[in-house]
C-alpha cells in the first residue's frame, strides 16, 4: 500500500500537468462546440445543440480546407517516407563521409520553416522583374512560365506539397538511417552466404527489421500533415481563404483570431472534427500495423 502511494505521489506532478494542459482544454473545447451562439465578450449563448457542427460542415471555406489537407496528407506522407528510405539506404551504403552527408541532409530540419518558406516563395513567385528561378529553368527546356504562388490551384498545391516534403524529409532520413544502422549484420552475412539477391534481402530482412520505424514515421507524418498551417502561411501569406490554400488548422485559427474571428464555438467544432479524423486514421493504421509491422 505504501509503495503504491509513493508511486502515485511521484506521478502526481505529471498527472496534474496533463490534467490542466490537456484534459481540461479538451473538455472545454467539447463544451464550446455544443454551445450555440456563444459570445466570447459576454460569455453567453442561447442554446445547446449540433448547429455549430452543421455550420462548419456546410461552410465552403472549411470544405476547401479539408480538401487541401487531405491532398497534402495523401501526397506528402508516402512521397516523403519513400524518398527518405531511398536516401537512407544510399547513406547506409556509404562508409566514408557518411556523417558529413547525414549532417547536410539534416540542415533543413533545424532551419526555421518560415525562412525556408520565404526561400521557396522567391524561387517560385513571379514578380514584375523576374518569373523566378524555377520558371527560368522551365523556359530553358521550352516550357511556359507558371505562377506557382498566385496562379492556378494545381500549381499552388504542387509548391505546398513540394515544400512540405522538403521540410519533413531530414527528420525521416535521420530516423531511418539510425534504424538501418541498428539492423544486425549477422542477417546480411547469412543472406550473403546463401547467395540471396539484393532485392530479396531488402524485402525479407531490411524492411521487416525497420518496419516499426517506418510505421512510426507514417503515423507521425499523418498527424503532422493534418496539423499543417505554418507551411501554407510561409508560402501564401496569412489570408489563406483568398488564396484557396487554407488548411483545417488554419480554418480553426481564423475562426478564433483571423478576419472572421470571434467564433470559438465554430472553432471548437472544427477542432473536434479534425480530432475525429486523425483518431480514425490512426486507429486504421494501428490495425494494419498488427499484420505488417514486425517487433
Amino acid at each position: 500500500m505504501k509503495k503504491n502511494l509513493k508511486a502515485w505521489l511521484y506521478l502526481l506532478p505529471a498527472l496534474l500537468f496533463l490534467g490542466f494542459f490537456m484534459v481540461y482544454p479538451l473538455v472545454d473545447v467539447l463544451v464550446y462546440s455544443f454551445e450555440e451562439g456563444y459570445n466570447s465578450a459576454s460569455q453567453t449563448f442561447f442554446g445547446v445543440g449540433l448547429y455549430n457542427y452543421s455550420y462548419v460542415l456546410h461552410d465552403p471555406y472549411f470544405l476547401q480546407a479539408v480538401k487541401n489537407t487531405f491532398i497534402l496528407v495523401v501526397i506528402t506522407v508516402p512521397v516523403s517516407t519513400g524518398f527518405a528510405l531511398l536516401i537512407s539506404l544510399g547513406l547506409n551504403s556509404i562508409k566514408k563521409l557518411r556523417e558529413l552527408y547525414q549532417t547536410i541532409y539534416f540542415l533543413p530540419y533545424v532551419t526555421n520553416t518560415l525562412a525556408v518558406g520565404l526561400v521557396f516563395m522567391i524561387l517560385f513567385k513571379k514578380t514584375p522583374y523576374t518569373d523566378g528561378m524555377v520558371n527560368l529553368l522551365i523556359n530553358v527546356f521550352g516550357g511556359k512560365s507558371v505562377d506557382f504562388i498566385d496562379g492556378p490551384y494545381w500549381a499552388k498545391m504542387f509548391v505546398l506539397c513540394f515544400y512540405t516534403v522538403w521540410v519533413v524529409l531530414p527528420f525521416k532520413i535521420l530516423i531511418l538511417t539510425s534504424a538501418l544502422a541498428s539492423v544486425k549484420q549477422d542477417y546480411y552475412s547469412a543472406a550473403k552466404v546463401d547467395g540471396t539477391p539484393k532485392w530479396r534481402v531488402f524485402t525479407r530482412i531490411t524492411l521487416p527489421m525497420i518496419s516499426p520505424m517506418i510505421f512510426y514515421l507514417v503515423i507521425t507524418g499523418f498527424i503532422g500533415a493534418f496539423k499543417a498551417y505554418s507551411d501554407a502561411v510561409a508560402l501564401f501569406g496569412t489570408n489563406l481563404n483568398v488564396a484557396g490554400m487554407n488548411t483545417i488548422v488554419g480554418y480553426i485559427y481564423d475562426m478564433l483570431y483571423g478576419d472572421s474571428g470571434g467564433y470559438p464555438s465554430y472553432a471548437s467544432a472544427a477542432a473536434l472534427i479534425l480530432f475525429s479524423i486523425v483518431f480514425t486514421i490512426t486507429c486504421i493504421n494501428l490495425l494494419i500495423s498488427k499484420k505488417q509491422v514486425h517487433y
